[in-house]
């Protein structure tokens, strides 16, 4: 089980039974409260039971494919970048602004970063609003696509 929360438009905060993982897509920076400091940049790390995966896109934006319990999380922001986005294959839960890259990775759930607004008007749907989006395994995954708003 693990929940995700956005505590501003730039940042993704990842939570499990044994880490706590803050996402920073505009500093490009990772902060688990590790003795080495924040993670900077691109790369392949483990922290508690999170495989995170760095890459780099063509404007030198730094998105993240992160691997909880065999589900895939991917953090973009606002990156489209159309190689990238195949570089992180099949993701269940999309952190994102970019409605390309909701079309291109077809996810299960959308946690919205950014314009709310212009994203769920062009992709003509309603988001859920929550707190935190809590979620037990890769089996409780919605079926359709699901957008949810964070607070």
């Amino acid at each position: 089980m693990f929940e995700i929360e956005c505590k501003n438009p730039d940042e993704i905060i990842l939570t499990t039974k044994q880490t706590r993982i803050r996402f920073d897509v505009a500093t490009q920076t990772i902060d688990a409260d590790l003795d080495v400091g924040p993670i900077v940049g691109p790369g392949e790390f483990e922290i508690g039971d999170a495989a995170i995966r760095g890459l780099v896109t063509e404007s030198g934006q730094t998105v993240y494919d992160i691997n909880i319990s065999n589900t895939h999380i991917g953090i973009i922001g606002g990156a489209d970048d159309a190689a990238k986005l195949d570089e992180l294959g099949m993701v269940d839960v999309l952190c994102t602004s970019s409605v390309r890259a909701i079309r291109e990775i077809e996810p299960k759930v959308v946690i919205a970063m950014g314009n709310i607004d212009g994203m769920v008007t062009e992709l003509k749907l309603t988001p859920r609003a929550e707190k935190k989006y809590k979620l037990k395994n890769r089996d409780a995954l919605p079926v359709s696509l699901d957008v949810v708003a964070l607070s």
